[in-house]
């Protein structure tokens, strides 16, 4: 038979009390750090699967061209705070696998130097993946000074690896959208 009359010994409160601290300083330092890497975690993990229309950077096209063709729309949005007008490029059909160069066109429509810089996205999201630039104005701050007018070129190309992809078998068009927004830069 077991002794029922040995002692219960209370763990002390203070001693508990200052795990329980520990442990929930620990899991409040956990979530700060996971806040901050965040937005570096997803931008990666969005560059590596193509999720959301994040496209892929490249120095060139080494995988060649196909007979398949895609048509590549360009498309652009300004926000209101950004006080310029941009005109996107033409949209070109080519083979895919082929290198083009576009330019979007901005003016700086205030009297005094704006900085402003672009996001994009690719629609059909899934086509991102495949979706390359290899000279982008999208990766710096733009500066204009007061009326300037720029060309702004991208350097691109599908990844012959679409055709490889039976989902995306019945895409016969990309479009590329620059959203363009104020920077908080100097000359803003």
């Amino acid at each position: 038979m077991a002794d029922t009359t040995a002692p219960f010994h209370e763990v002390d409160p203070g001693k508990r009390n200052k795990r329980l601290a520990v442990v929930l300083a620990g899991v409040v330092a956990g979530m700060v750090g996971l806040a901050f890497a965040s937005v570096p975690l997803y931008q990666l993990f969005c560059q590596v699967t193509g999720f959301g229309g994040t496209t892929q950077v490249a120095t060139d096209n080494p995988k060649g061209v196909i007979a398949r063709e895609m048509k590549v729309r360009f498309d652009v949005n300004i926000d209101r705070a950004l006080n310029w007008t941009v005109t996107p490029a033409a949209p070109i059909t080519d083979q895919i696998g082929r290198v083009d160069t576009v330019n979007y066109v901005a003016t700086n429509n205030s009297d005094k130097p704006v900085t402003g810089q672009a996001i994009f996205n690719v629609v059909p999201e899934k086509a991102g993946y495949y979706f390359n630039k290899i000279e982008c104005f999208c990766f710096t701050e733009q500066t204009l000074q007061p009326g300037e007018t720029v060309e702004m070129p991208i350097v691109f190309f599908v990844d012959p690896e679409i055709d490889e992809n039976h989902e995306l078998n019945t895409i016969k068009e990309i479009t590329l959208s620059y959203t363009f927004y104020a920077s908080d830069s100097e000359g803003s």
